[in-house]
């Protein structure tokens, strides 16, 4: 049998927009992939520190994070490109004077302004885990050692995002998620690149990879993958967009998708 590299996005295709719960029959689906030799992989605009411990428990070959900024296999880190303390710290002088909210997000830690000034912050800053824990991994932006990967960044009434635009351009790919939120990777970085580097090194050629997804943010994968599954609770752009159309989260999509394709 010919061993595949599978790569799934988490919200929405792992686990319910509505967080009820990873479905049986997805993480059946996964051991029984496992169990056939092949390769399975989380692949998220997530850093690892932000990554959902149940999530983890699955017990997934490796992790492609932050937008293939930081990439990890059978539990040992394989790379990893951070901006280091003295760009962070740039950074953040720039956003707090161009009164810019955001999620600075990086492996260990995630990085947020002493005061919210975006609702939205706000809440995911006061959040707490599965088990209503404050989750620990929190610090501020004026952390002495802060470092990060990526961001996340919310525009409020005066935030002046031309000029942050301008200036960091050129180091960064602004995705556009709505019309006050942004996705900052560094430049060069995506789900596929990082997609790329696990099959590389696992020595799979890219037809033998497959990308499952069901949003705007997991075009990247989809587009490059050998065979590309779209979930059915996807986006619309991407449902004529990709290989197979399963069904939605809640029918046992994943499964249903490794089982079309002989995985399982």
């Amino acid at each position: 049998m010919e061993h595949y590299a599978i790569f799934f996005d988490i919200d929405g295709t792992i686990v319910p927009e509505d967080k009820s719960g990873i479905p049986d029959s997805t993480i059946e689906a996964i051991r029984l992939a496992k169990k056939n030799g092949h390769y399975t992989f989380i692949n998220t605009g997530r850093t690892y520190s932000a990554v959902d411990p149940f999530i983890k428990d699955i017990s997934f070959d490796g992790f492609v994070c932050g937008c293939g900024t930081n990439i990890y296999l059978h539990g040992k880190e394989l790379m990893k490109q951070e901006l280091g303390t003295e760009k962070s710290k740039q950074l953040v002088k720039d956003l707090l004077e161009c009164n810019i909210d955001g999620i600075l997000e990086g492996r260990k830690n995630i990085y947020y302004r002493k005061e919210c000034l975006h609702p939205v912050v706000d809440m995911v800053k006061h959040s707490r885990d599965t088990f209503g824990n404050q989750l620990d991994f929190q610090k501020l932006w004026d952390d002495e050692d802060i470092i990060f990967d990526k961001m996340a960044l919310w525009l409020v009434e005066n935030s002046n995002f031309e000029a942050f635009h301008e200036k960091y351009k050129s180091e960064f790919e602004f995705i556009a998620r709505e019309k006050d939120f942004y996705e900052l990777v560094p430049t060069g970085f995506s789900k596929a690149t990082g997609m790329d580097y696990v099959a590389q090194h696992l020595g799979i050629p890219n037809e033998r990879t497959i990308a499952i997804g069901d949003s705007m943010n997991d075009i990247s994968m989809l587009d490059h993958a050998g065979i590309s599954i779209a979930m059915g609770n996807s986006h619309p752009y991407l449902l004529d967009k990709v290989s197979f159309v399963t069904t939605d989260i809640h029918d046992d999509g994943i499964y249903k998708a490794l089982e079309h394709y002989h995985i399982i």
